[in-house]
């Protein structure tokens, strides 16, 4: 189903190592509003819609967001090369370094390693495509606290593509769910489940 090109979305060049920087971004690969859960959660609602169009949808914002996660793994990697310990030290990397070393490991920047408890698939169009425009808004957020926090223009112009993409993905949820409350208005019925229809 899925073809790999081996290369990223966007190019990840960071010049300057900085585990104090990967420190925080790690959230956006394992945190609560990280790519990982965008994608389970995405690739995982796909199989309830009741609409072939938003099966799609799901399915392409799931792909993009695998995408994502694996560009977020490329800053975590080149911000975390070849540190020495005084480095790991100063930065406060330790006690994430004594767990993983340099490996990139699905945690929030808090240290609570990823779990699917971040995530919902209610298997209801409505509550799913609502939860998806919030997933979109808090992974967007996100993206602004680190360029706010970040000062390697390397690093921001990354974070201000995948900014830019949950903008967009929250775009298509809005209208995917406009288009479903405009196909249930017409059955008159809120939801799927025909036991609402009386």
């Amino acid at each position: 189903m899925f073809v790999y090109e081996k290369k990223l979305q966007y190019p990840v060049k960071i010049k300057t190592p900085n585990p104090a920087l990967a420190k925080f971004i790690v959230s956006q690969y394992g945190g609560p509003d990280g790519e990982l859960g965008a994608s389970m959660r995405y690739l995982s609602q796909r199989y309830s819609m009741p609409y072939p169009e938003l099966k799609g949808l799901l399915t392409d914002i799931g792909t993009e967001e695998l995408g994502h996660l694996e560009m977020v793994a490329a800053v975590l990697h080149q911000l975390t090369r070849e540190m020495t310990p005084e480095e790991i030290k100063r930065a406060g990397f330790d006690t994430y370094f004594v767990d993983h070393t340099a490996g990139v490991y699905p945690t929030a920047a808090s240290g609570f390693p990823w779990t699917a408890a971040s995530m919902q698939v209610k298997g209801d169009v409505i509550a799913d495509l609502n939860e998806d425009l919030a997933a979109e808004q808090k992974a967007r957020v996100t993206y602004d606290n680190i360029l706010r926090l970040s000062d390697d223009p390397d690093v921001n112009n990354v974070m201000r593509y995948l900014r830019e993409r949950e903008i967009v993905h929250y775009q298509r949820f809005g209208e995917a769910l406009r288009r479903t409350l405009d196909k249930l208005n017409e059955r008159n019925f809120y939801a799927i489940n025909p036991s609402f229809d009386r």
